[in-house]
């Protein structure tokens, strides 16, 4: 009797060891997901944009919705990734529009900004949306942090002074426009708090995207047409020049909608904790990778100040943990 007990015991611990070891590993394939999309986005950007000839920021930010109109749809009305959520009112999907010209101006931005500033820096200044998230919630919002909070945010703002000066590649306008960028995408996360509040018109982020990517193609077309005139026509003839060019545009813009899928799994699939270190430790390993294939000189002081912008952030987002 007692062997008996004993060994439904022991197969129900193999069972669960076996469990526990099997959500590790979808849980980490996860992660390689996320981080791989989101890293080689940004460097097929800046390899397009920079080192291809590919100078249309518009036109590939339109490529990118694109793709992302037409995989939402898949993803979620056929592969089920996700619940279908569909509108309630018309005032819902004109918050949504608004969201998406919010969501296309931050995703432009960065796009341009890589014209001009090697990955290495865009990184640097993308990991003060922190900053910029705390200030529009403070003014749109009037929700207060305790002041330690607010403190943590002097070395993000001071990491990225430093890194500026000490930025060998650093470029006026590309430095505006990531500025403009990273401040448009913390613009957009408080708007999205604030204008989808009620229970009713809440949606998943795998949701919003399926709304706004459309809406997003059909506001950028016409604004590529008319910002970067015979886009097509060149893009045709660099096509013809560079037989690979139609597969990596193809490809760039599947990984534009993979890095918002997994992204959406990982956050389903782990605690906001562990969700925001990883996302801390994301803009570090692309800052590492981009020197590494770009080759593009850095300075200590540059290294030292993306550092204590990284710290920054890291305090910030304790601090607010543990003063809720």
């Amino acid at each position: 009797m007692s062997s008996s007990a004993s060994s439904s015991s022991s197969s129900s611990s193999s069972s669960s060891s076996s469990s526990s070891r099997g959500k590790a590993s979808f849980i980490t394939s996860l992660i390689i997901l996320w981080y791989s999309s989101n890293i080689g986005v940004i460097l097929l950007n800046k390899f397009l944009l920079s080192n291809y000839g590919f100078s249309f920021p518009i036109f590939l930010t339109m490529c990118h919705m694109s793709a992302c109109t037409i995989l939402s749809y898949v993803s979620i009305v056929f592969l089920k990734v996700a619940p279908f959520q569909p509108l309630k009112s018309r005032h819902q999907f004109l918050k949504i529009a608004t969201l998406s010209i919010v969501f296309c101006a931050s995703v432009v931005g960065g796009n341009i900004s890589l014209r001009y500033l090697p990955v290495s820096f865009n990184q640097a200044v993308g990991a003060t949306t922190p900053f910029f998230t705390a200030v529009f919630a403070y003014f749109m919002t009037l929700k207060r942090e305790a002041w330690v909070t607010y403190l943590a945010l002097v070395p993000v703002v001071a990491g990225v002074v430093i890194a500026s000066g000490g930025e060998p590649s650093f470029h006026l306008f590309g430095f505006i426009m990531c500025i403009s960028a990273t401040a448009a995408r913390a613009f957009k996360s408080v708007l999205q708090g604030v204008l989808l509040s009620s229970e009713g018109e809440k949606l998943d982020s795998m949701n919003l995207l399926l709304y706004m990517s459309p809406i997003a193609v059909l506001f950028l077309w016409p604004v590529a047409l008319i910002m970067e005139p015979n886009v097509l026509d060149l893009t045709i003839s660099l096509g013809k020049e560079h037989k690979f060019m139609w597969m990596l545009l193809l490809m760039n813009s599947a990984m534009a909608y993979s890095a918002n899928l997994s992204n959406f799994l990982v956050t389903k699939h782990t605690s906001p904790l562990t969700l925001q270190v990883l996302g801390n430790a994301k803009g570090a390993v692309a800052f590492v990778i981009s020197i590494l294939i770009f080759q593009n000189p850095v300075t200590v002081v540059g290294i030292s100040g993306y550092t204590i912008t990284v710290l920054g952030v890291v305090a910030y987002g304790e601090t607010k943990r543990r003063f809720k």
